[in-house]
């Protein structure tokens, strides 16, 4: 969730840190912080709470340098306190800013207590920056004082690393967390996403796993996690800045949901113009996909959610088994593995960990085909895999995933429709009518979201209650975890979700006057089920909620509601 930004230029980079900083606010972050290099010392300025009141102090203090680095972080070590926030500093001579976590922090720590070294936060970043300090008094070389400290470092990292009396370098290392470099004219940045720095360049050069960066104004030198000198690509980056302002929205959240039948519109699109052909999923699909025995799908969180919404479709449209498994119990288990099943990763970044380390551990178990479904071009994952889909859902602004959902869905979906045509189980009249109703998907959406007044009234009944209960059936268990999901995420009231046919093993016990129950029950095979779980509820309880998709009656709809 964490947030990193670094510049060197000719210019005062301090408004580019904050502007940087506020493009990464979607991310979630409790405090903030900005170091310089300014003459004979390193400014640095942290504040618990907005980036606008970190913004303030800077102004108030005249903060001012051509050399820095900044942070939003959300707390994983430590409380949320000042002396925990970003940037860390050690002995006034190296500044540090981190994405990710040390697992060997703690003994890293005593170490550097035996060496003499005191704490100030709780942080894991802290032990970086004294690390750094550490070797950089035995070479006098900040780049490769930054190399000796990620060798003993165990976990996942992006880091940016500035030395007082190094106000040409800017230090800067990634494993496991996102980074990229952005090329300027006489300047040059760094950053854990392409918004931070849209303001000021529009080339990037993604970092991969072990790169460390050793950036000047002037150019930047990389070498790969074998310490061999490496080049990347440079790419031009698409997103816009406009796609990053709120808008006529009261918030970032409000602008992904209504963004969604664009991004599902823009996703079809491929869809529409090649049809469910193999082509969909790169060069190399048509000799595989008729090949596949099985499909296992690896995601974590909301993407996760998508893939075990996948597994019916699959199942029953394509004809073959389809495993869904979180990334991050996957990659720590022994698991058997089948060469003929098709690894479908699921992640929105293309930079999640868990999921792509799951990949390498697929692909070290025997797992040759893999299948990479991303919203990001170049990411990690994507270049890890034979074959990508990648979704247009746009740049994602807002924390909690919306239409990064709804359009991996979509893809899901093609995956599933496309592997059973070409198993003969999809006939060309099926074909037809799975697209047009892709086609009329959009619409069907905004057609949803046109019910928003009605929603907002049904938050003010949900805002003053501590729990909820989200059920479904079939297909639509999954869509009742990831609304379970959003109501945790965004309004951090407590939520689950269940199958529906479980109530009565254990959850109707929790249902009372207090727990409001949203039921997702579209009018299909299962309605009448679905409406026998209701029935349960109301019998309880006067608080369950019906959902909008809900083609029950209206006399019944009193009754549950």
């Amino acid at each position: 969730m964490c947030g990193i930004v670094g510049a060197i230029a000719a210019r005062n980079v301090v408004p580019v840190l904050v502007e940087g900083l506020k493009r990464l606010e979607y991310r979630g972050y409790d405090s903030a912080g900005v170091a310089v290099l300014a003459g004979n010392e390193i400014r640095r300025v942290r504040r618990v709470g907005r980036v606008a009141e970190m913004e303030s102090a800077t102004l108030a203090e005249g903060l001012d340098g051509q050399l820095g680095i900044g942070h939003t972080r959300w707390a994983t070590h430590g409380g949320v306190t000042e002396p925990n926030a970003h940037p860390h500093i050690s002995h006034g001579q190296i500044a540090v800013v981190h994405n990710g976590i040390i697992e060997n922090h703690e003994a890293q720590r005593e170490r550097l207590k035996e060496l003499g070294y005191r704490f100030e936060s709780q942080t894991d970043t802290e032990v970086i920056a004294h690390l750094v300090h550490h070797y950089y008094q035995a070479s006098a070389n900040l780049f490769e004082a930054v190399r000796s400290t990620v060798r003993e470092l165990t976990g996942a990292y992006a880091i940016g690393v500035i030395a007082l009396d190094r106000p040409d370098e800017l230090i800067c290392a990634r494993m496991g967390c996102p980074l990229l470099v952005g090329l300027g004219d006489g300047e040059n940045f760094i950053a854990s996403d392409v918004s931070a720095i849209l303001s000021a360049t529009r080339r990037v050069i993604f970092l991969e796993e072990g790169d460390l960066g050793y950036i000047t104004r002037d150019g930047v030198k990389l070498i790969d996690k074998d310490d061999q000198p490496v080049e990347r690509a440079v790419h031009v980056s698409d997103v816009s800045l406009a796609s990053l302002e709120l808008g006529p929205y009261s918030h970032f959240m409000q602008k992904e949901i209504h963004e969604q039948p664009k991004a599902l519109s823009d996703t079809i699109e491929a869809v529409l113009d090649a049809g469910f052909t193999a082509a969909l999923f790169g060069p190399n699909a048509a000799a595989l996909l008729p090949t596949l025995e099985g499909v296992k799908i690896l995601a974590c969180g909301t993407s996760y959610y998508a893939g075990l919404t996948a597994k019916y479709w699959i199942e029953s449209i394509a004809g073959v088994p389809c495993d869904v498994e979180i990334a991050s119990e996957y990659r720590y288990r022994d698991a058997w593995a089948n060469p003929k099943h098709l690894v479908v990763t699921i992640s929105q970044s293309g930079e999640t960990l868990d999921t792509m380390e799951a990949l390498k551990y697929a692909k070290s178990l025997g797992h040759t085909a893999a299948l990479s479904i991303c919203n990001v071009r170049e990411s990690a994952i994507p270049r890890a895999s034979e074959l990508v889909f990648y979704t247009r859902a746009g740049a994602e602004i807002g924390v909690a995933s919306t239409k990064a959902f709804t359009t991996q869905l979509v893809a899901l979906f093609a995956l599933a429709v496309t592997l059973g045509k070409v198993r003969g189980r999809v006939s060309d009249e099926q074909q037809a009518q799975y697209l047009d109703e892709l086609r009329h998907l959009p619409g069907s959406v905004q057609h949803a979201l046109n019910l928003e007044p009605q929603i907002k009234a049904w938050a003010d009944k949900f805002a003053a209650k501590n729990d909820a209960l989200f059920l479904g059936r079939g297909l639509h268990y999954p869509i009742a975890l990831e609304g379970a999901l959003k109501l945790k995420e965004i309004s951090y009231i407590h939520a689950e979700a269940y199958p529906a046919g479980e109530l009565k093993h254990g959850p109707l016990a929790l249902v009372d006057s207090n727990m409001p129950v949203v039921v997702i029950a579209p009018n299909d095979s299962l309605l009448e089920k679905v409406k026998s779980n209701m029935q349960k509820c109301a019998r309880v309880a006067v608080n369950c909620s019906c959902s909008p998709t809900s083609t029950a009656t209206s006399a019944n709809r009193k009754a549950y509601t």
